[in-house]
């Protein structure tokens, strides 16, 4: 004789999903992407709207399915001033999409990636590559390869602060969240 158990159609069935993150270090030329296990950059050389144009269309194509996005902050201390309007206007357009979208936005200042990839918050790009490599396996090669680091160290601590981290950090490290600007969690996970 077989007995055979059913499930009442009134039974939840728990779906446990990993919210999709993807991390962005913006730049005009060479943008870093990160996701669960892999790197990659936008890079381009166009000037003026035809760069925002492509940045755009680009940028979309990575992140019009996330449940967040995580983004690299503004470095304030950077010499680079001259091209500041156009960068500014893509952090915009960033948030602008997003919020249409309802898609929650992560802010990691560069200090707080610092701290929580390296240990501390003056680390070099090299020491976060080196330290995105021993930690998390991910080796970023090529022009953009510190772009990509920086964005991996991003997708790190969202997940972290998701509650589903990518590897274990010192405390030290994982400190750095709390500089950090988080969306209400529960935007991201209702998803």
């Amino acid at each position: 004789m077989t007995t055979a158990t059913t499930t009442p159609a009134t039974t939840p069935v728990a779906t446990a999903r990993t919210p999709l993150v993807i991390a962005l270090d913006l730049s005009l030329t060479s943008t870093g992407i990160a996701g669960d296990g892999w790197t990659d950059h936008i890079r381009t050389k166009l000037r003026g709207d035809n760069r925002l144009d492509h940045l755009d269309a680009a940028l979309r194509s990575y992140i019009r399915a996330a449940d967040l996005v995580a983004v690299e902050g503004p470095s304030y201390g950077h010499a680079g001033t001259r091209l500041h309007e156009d960068l500014v206007y893509l952090r915009v357009w960033l948030r602008r999409y997003c919020h249409r979208r309802h898609i929650p936005i992560a802010v990691i200042p560069p200090s707080s990636l610092k701290l929580y990839v390296a240990g501390y918050g003056r680390a070099t790009k090299g020491e976060i590559r080196t330290a995105i490599r021993d930690r998390y396996g991910i080796a970023t090669e090529g022009p953009a390869r510190y772009d990509e680091a920086d964005a991996y160290g991003v997708l790190a601590a969202a997940r972290d602060w998701l509650g589903t981290p990518l590897a274990p950090v010192p405390d030290r490290n994982r400190a750095a969240l709390d500089g950090c600007q988080w969306p209400d969690r529960e935007q991201v996970t209702a998803r």
